[in-house]
């Protein structure tokens, strides 16, 4: 298979619907989320370029109106297609330049390890080297292990062989990204580290419940510990491999060729989830960060990126994908599920927000910051 350059007919593409105002009583929200489940129990076109867009002159509770691009992934990773969408984009200060997106400074760590001299930095790069080295040999041996024997529990939020292919149902909630922010930095971790902390405690508190399920006293089961012990829960995070070439790479790339990386330039690594009821809700934003940290230590993305194809046909696409996206002083936190194995998902995004809540009351009641 190759590409193949074609003209593009925006009319096979761009898609306005026709809404009848009956069908919004319910709620305008349950219509955009009804649209987009219904999208996806059909497919793209294959005699034409596999994407479209879908205008929904609706007025939500925060959006005016709707848009709803669906792209195939052939096209490109989700780095790729968003940093595309912002080059076609311009600042309202000067029409003629594209956003500015600000790179990460360089920490006082960072510098400090830059500027040591003589057989301390020496022995710091070996043994950065050997920690590298290692981790990756356990993460690709684990890797293996997964896709022959080592197999998770089976949860309720677990989906049966051949769920992958089942309609999926889109939900998201917004919530404040100052929230996040202020125990990022209260605890001098990265945004990454809480949202993943913010997962651990809202899967355990889920999954607590829907193991409580069928117990006589309604009250308890949120109160008792209903999770079994030693539950083996793992998810996969994509990582992003490709070199951050900016969003003005991508401008130049549709006006004239250009070396930017373009397509699916991405690996993802086995990130083992702590499903368990903490008596500190901090230790789920620690024991995240120490897990993430260790996984930045390690080639294993850059292993599952070479054999990406072959992991995706073995594992396929399981019955909870959680996506994170923050912009300007929000993050929305954007669940795609199998409603078959995760029937109300509107719960599972009250326990995400309900626990950002409790690690931030956590941080200001000890005296970490002011809010």
């Amino acid at each position: 298979m190759k590409w193949v350059r074609t003209k593009v007919d925006l009319d096979q593409h761009i898609i306005v619907p026709q809404i009848d105002e009956q069908n919004l009583k319910e709620s305008p929200d349950k219509f955009v989320e009804n649209y987009i489940h219904n999208l996806s129990k059909t497919t793209l076109d294959k005699s034409k370029p596999m994407w479209d867009l879908h205008l929904l002159n609706i007025k939500t509770s925060d959006a005016e109106a709707v848009a709803i691009f669906r792209i195939h992934h052939s096209l490109g990773d989700g780095t790729s297609l968003i940093s595309l969408l912002l080059a076609c984009t311009r600042q309202t200060a000067d029409p003629n330049k594209v956003p500015t997106i600000h790179g990460n400074k360089k920490s006082l760590i960072d510098s400090s390890e830059h500027s040591n001299k003589g057989l301390q930095r020496y022995v710091t790069k070996i043994w950065s080297f050997m920690k590298l080295f290692w981790n990756t040999i356990v993460d690709v041996l684990m890797f293996m292990s997964t896709t022959m024997f080592l197999k998770d529990t089976n949860t309720p939020i677990k989906g049966r062989p051949g769920s992958e292919s089942n309609p999926r149902r889109f939900v998201y909630r917004t919530i404040s990204l100052d929230d996040i922010k202020l125990v990022k930095n209260a605890l001098n971790m990265t945004v990454t580290d809480v949202a993943l902390g913010v997962t651990q405690a809202g899967l355990s508190i889920y999954l607590n419940r829907r193991y409580g399920e069928g117990k006589k006293d309604r009250g308890a089961i949120e109160k008792n510990n209903n999770l079994p012990k030693n539950i083996r829960l793992r998810s996969t995070i994509l990582m992003n491999l490709r070199p951050a070439v900016g969003i003005q790479a991508l401008a130049d790339m549709m006006e004239k060729d250009t070396e930017a990386k373009w397509g699916n330039w991405i690996g993802f690594v086995l990130f083992p989830l702590k499903v368990a009821l903490r008596d500190d809700p901090l230790d789920y934003i620690r024991e995240a960060k120490a897990t993430i940290d260790r996984k930045k230590n390690s080639l294993e993305a850059y292993y599952t990126f070479s054999i990406s194809e072959l992991a995706l046909k073995i594992f396929g696409i399981k019955a909870l994908m959680i996506n994170c996206q923050s912009y300007v002083n929000k993050m929305t936190f954007v669940l795609s599920i199998d409603e078959s194995v995760i029937p109300d998902p509107h719960q599972l995004l009250d326990d995400l927000e309900q626990s950002l809540k409790l690690i931030k009351d956590a941080v200001v009641e000890r005296g970490r910051c002011h809010e």
